[in-house]
């Protein structure tokens, strides 16, 4: 669905902390919650995931693309991308240069790597997360997200 704005996120207006305040963030492809996509997605443009994507979601470095998974959203498969938002559940790993919400009700089975990071009580996380060590470089490389996963891995097991 092109040119979709929408300038509330409707699965965040009832946040209470400032830090997960509503997202003015405008969403050209909108994956309903009926839509079942089996596969690799590479986007140039924000996403808003209310259906099941099963397979890994990429961006481009260049892009600032934000990937929001709605309450009935669901993603097996890593995430790469500027800013991920999760309200829903994702098995993989979450590698977001800038920023990374986490809301109550989302269920995350995976490692995730970030710039900063709001999480809210109730969500559940299991993994490792770890903070970028340089936000403002890794925002540009991706692979320094994934280095920085791939050596706590290597040092904690």
């Amino acid at each position: 669905m092109s040119g979709f704005n929408q300038k509330r996120f409707g699965m965040f207006e009832k946040l209470k902390d400032k830090s997960l305040s509503p997202s003015q963030e405008r969403f050209d492809t909108i994956i309903g919650r009926t839509t079942q996509i089996y596969g690799r997605l590479v986007l140039l443009d924000s996403v808003r995931i209310d259906g099941k994507v099963v397979g890994n979601i990429e961006t481009t470095k260049d892009n600032k693309v934000t990937v929001a998974i709605g309450l009935t959203g669901e993603v097996s498969g890593d995430i790469t991308a500027h800013r991920v938002m999760v309200a829903g559940r994702v098995e993989g790993n979450i590698y977001a240069a800038e920023r990374v919400e986490f809301h109550k009700e989302s269920v995350v089975q995976g490692d995730i790597s970030y710039g900063s990071i709001a999480v809210e009580h109730g969500a559940r996380l299991l993994g490792l997360v770890i903070q970028n060590p340089t936000s403002a470089a890794a925002a540009t490389n991706s692979t320094d997200a994934k280095s920085v996963i791939r050596k706590a891995q290597e040092s904690s097991g």
